[in-house]
């Protein structure tokens, strides 16, 4: 048969398709996906080398406005880092250790906060107010004194028609 085409030739064609790049598979059933990133939570107290990084970038910009390398300027501080004495490096790491003493503070009171706020939703799930729904709602409270007056005066709704 002449127009026949053999197996090894569909194989072929098959891994040379494209994948077309909307059709993502989803995650296979034991993997879960990461959860959302909260943006009140504290960001991490930078080491003492990131915060000799952002003194050094300074310096560096102004020694060398042209310079636009990233690699170049990580290259450059961390040569610097690592020629400095162990006194010249402990005003970056008084600082360093300051910061992370801040963030400390600050990561327990999210953590109080959240804990907190945890508590008193499984304290009482059955029981919401009116401002949890609220919350919970996309409507503006505009809207949702309108629909209560909606719902209130069934005679406002025949007077319009």
């Amino acid at each position: 048969m002449k127009g026949a085409k053999s197996k090894g030739a569909a194989k072929a064609d098959t891994k040379l398709a494209v994948k077309s790049k909307g059709a993502e598979k989803p995650a296979p059933k034991g993997r879960k996906t990461k959860p959302a990133k909260d943006p009140n939570k504290p960001k991490r107290a930078p080491s003492a080398f990131f915060v000799f990084m952002d003194e050094f970038r300074k310096e560096f910009k102004e020694k060398n406005p042209k310079n636009k390398s990233v690699a170049a300027v990580g290259k450059a501080a961390g040569e610097r880092w690592k020629s400095l004495s162990e006194s010249d490096k402990a005003p970056y790491v008084a600082k360093a250790n300051k910061l992370k003493g801040d963030y400390n503070k600050a990561i327990a009171a999210y953590n109080k906060g959240e804990s907190a706020a945890a508590a008193t939703k499984k304290a009482a799930p059955a029981a919401k107010d009116e401002d949890d729904d609220e919350e919970e709602s996309d409507k503006s409270k505009s809207e949702i004194n309108d629909e209560d007056d909606d719902e209130g005066s069934d005679e406002d709704e025949d007077d319009d028609e």
